[in-house]
């Protein structure tokens, strides 16, 4: 049998039940609920950044690097929503700040670093976190925590490969970029 949330509380307020509904509730869920707001305010602050790079890396017409940033961007505010949604499901408010400020970097290779950290940073309190709903019973926090990890390393392992190709190749990678850019505005203006 699945019950929605108002049918659970009914159900269980018309039926025996071992732990008193009220402590049943905010007990259980207040550390996800933390836990879940820490997460939403890394998200929004890597979204911020993320969008920062994406920014200069266009101005700088680096526009696959761009690209990375914008796309990543996007996933990381799926990710605030999907947040948000557990947070209000278990009765909790969403706080919508940032972790930090958004960095000003401008050189490319430094926010690749900065991006993978800020990835890595991630993985290790998701991981940690899920294992802390688990412990508390919740098992929903626990998955979404656990399918949070598998985004967050796809995007460190991008940032990871394009610090790597800038190790390996210098500034002729980021020239290649520009390149491409060049490339397609000019087939845009052949194609008019």
């Amino acid at each position: 049998m699945v019950f929605s949330r108002i049918d659970w509380y009914n159900y269980r307020k018309h039926h025996e039940y071992p732990i008193p509904i009220t402590i049943m509730e905010g007990y259980m869920h207040e550390k996800s609920i933390e836990l879940l707001n820490k997460a939403v305010k890394d998200e929004l602050q890597a979204t911020h950044q993320y969008m920062y790079f994406h920014f200069h890396c266009d101005d700088q017409g680096f526009d696959l690097l761009a690209g990375l940033f914008k796309r990543t961007a996007i996933e990381e505010m799926g990710h605030v929503e999907d947040l948000a949604e557990r947070i209000l499901f278990l009765g909790g408010e969403v706080e919508m700040e940032t972790a930090g400020p958004t960095e000003m970097i401008h050189d490319v290779e430094a926010m690749l670093v900065k991006a993978r950290a800020m990835e890595e940073s991630s993985i290790k309190d998701y991981n940690r976190w899920a294992n802390e709903c688990s412990a508390n019973n919740d098992a929903i926090s626990k998955q979404l925590f656990e399918t949070l990890v598998g985004d967050e390393e796809r995007h460190y392992n991008q940032y990871d490969d394009e610090v790597r190709n800038i190790e390996k190749y210098g500034d002729r990678y980021l020239a290649l970029q520009s390149i491409e850019r060049s490339r397609n505005t000019a087939a845009g203006a052949a194609a008019e």
